[in-house]
């Protein structure tokens, strides 16, 4: 009797990573690597499915390489929407810090502008923090003026987070307050304010 050569069925390998995906920028390596766990199940599938029904490892490796492309391009879209989202976040944070420098250099230019004024950071006691009618911060404040004559008064007033970030500020005058005597004064934020939000004093002065 004749015996027939055996022969082995080759293994079914996936196949395996290039030169060129080992040298990819790191940020599509991680692309890569997402899209390689979102299609793994799909590729493990396709390759026993392939063995099962005799179809040849390069037809496998082919249909899995596929496979990959696809994943890696829909983790591509997903990461660049995902950019998109964090830079419009980005752009919305730093408008409202470019907000919040130009109106404490507006409060501090009106301090500055009053010509032989005095410090009165001292005559200057700040309220609690309330919603006004237009929805905007707003504080109540009390001037009490302890020197020997009437006078009016500037106060650079900052509205700040809970960790003392400066978030708005405006400028406040109060008319004539006599000697010994207080006047109550109301300082309103320009702009809606989120979070919990506290007011201080920065400076005053009065002429």
């Amino acid at each position: 009797m004749d015996r027939q050569p055996l022969t082995r069925a080759r293994a079914c390998t996936p196949p395996r990573a290039t030169a060129q995906d080992l040298d990819a920028p790191p940020l599509r390596r991680q692309q890569r690597a997402v899209a390689g766990v979102l299609v793994a199940a799909v590729v493990g599938a396709a390759a026993l499915a392939g063995c099962s029904s005799g179809q040849s490892a390069s037809s496998v490796a082919s249909g899995a390489a596929a496979a990959v492309e696809r994943g890696a391009s829909a983790a591509a879209s997903a990461a660049s929407a995902l950019a998109s989202v964090a830079g419009g976040a980005g752009a919305a944070i730093a408008s409202a810090e470019a907000q919040a420098s130009a109106a404490v250099s507006a409060a501090s230019s009106a301090v500055a502008g009053i010509k032989g004024g005095l410090d009165a950071k001292g005559d200057v006691a700040v309220g609690a923090v309330s919603t006004g009618s237009d929805g905007k911060p707003q504080v109540s404040l009390t001037v009490t003026n302890h020197g020997q004559q009437s006078y009016r008064y500037v106060i650079q007033l900052d509205f700040t987070d809970e960790s003392g970030k400066v978030l708005d500020a405006t400028a406040v005058t109060v008319q004539d307050v006599a000697a010994g005597q207080s006047a109550q004064a109301t300082g309103h934020a320009n702009r809606d304010l989120s979070g919990t939000v506290k007011a201080e004093v920065a400076n005053a002065v009065r002429y």
